[in-house]
């Protein structure tokens, strides 16, 4: 029995395989740099336990956000090792995972599109080139706190039309003093910001929106995967909320500038899948 998990910030995929049977689940999103060793803990314990019951997978392979650094993978390995003392644990950055669940084996370019974004070339086998992931408030371009970043400043600056401006207000209620506190004093300010992709997405049409969308997208092909040493000759692979929630915009921009569009996919677990199994 192999347990598979793909952790965003927001939501964590979880895939238990036993022979030909799969089950899926969710539960929140875990961020060795986001979260305690005591809320990693809770999480396990309070939503992951639960569903899988009294299920005792041999090996745990754990995708996640953060994961890069070998001192992140081991407070994540550790926190799991307690829930699941008999399993052999691999914790990698979520980045290979959705490098592995895209291409499998095939060389391409892959990204992640979702609350945050990144990107990798891959060889089929390892990650060869990464640009930096800066996080939502350098970086992340593309990503959906991108998005919602781009969507309240223009709000705030007054510079949204009436109708996109009074719908904002009537669907949040927010005022200019609520809007900076959860920014810059509450936690987890990235999922915040990245709950107004969905404003976006259900009001595409308005110019305001398709402008936002075109330059988030445009700052992350043009400033991130257009840079790879391989980028024209290699397909480019995404996956991730926005990436499909926003997947005409990607495809137009990755084709404006001389890119090879592959597939986009809303969650790499199926892949993951596939990848773990041999299927």
């Amino acid at each position: 029995m192999k347990l598979i998990a793909d952790s965003g910030s927001t939501t964590t995929d979880w895939a238990l395989v036993e022979s030909t049977d799969v089950r899926y689940f969710k539960t929140e999103g875990i961020s060795p740099y986001f979260h305690s060793d005591q809320q990693i803990q809770a999480i396990l314990h309070e939503q992951l336990k639960p569903q899988c019951k009294d299920a005792s997978p041999a090996s745990i392979h754990f995708y996640g956000t953060g994961c890069a650094s070998a001192s992140n993978a081991d407070k994540i390995k550790s926190r799991l090792s307690v829930l699941f003392p008999a399993a052999a644990i691999t914790v990698e950055h979520d980045l290979l995972g959705a490098a592995r669940a895209l291409c499998g084996r095939s060389p391409a370019i892959a990204c992640i599109l979702g609350t945050g974004s990144n990107s990798c070339a891959y060889d089929g086998d390892h990650i060869t080139e990464n640009r930096p992931g800066l996080g939502f408030i350098l970086g992340d371009e593309g990503s959906g706190a991108h998005l919602g970043k781009q969507l309240i400043a223009r709000y705030l600056y007054g510079d949204l039309d009436k109708t996109l401006a009074d719908q904002f207000t009537h669907s949040y209620g927010l005022t200019k003093d609520l809007i900076l506190d959860r920014v810059y004093r509450q936690p987890l300010a990235n999922r915040f910001l990245a709950g107004f992709a969905p404003f976006l997405a259900q009001n595409r049409g308005n110019g305001q929106v398709e402008q936002i969308v075109r330059e988030s997208f445009g700052a992350f092909v043009n400033g991130h995967i257009a840079r790879y040493a391989l980028s024209r000759s290699l397909p480019v692979h995404a996956t991730g909320s926005i990436a499909a929630a926003f997947s005409d915009v990607l495809i137009n921009t990755l084709t404006e500038a001389g890119l090879q569009a592959g597939q986009i996919l809303k969650t790499p677990m199926d892949g993951l899948v596939r990848f773990h199994t041999g299927s």
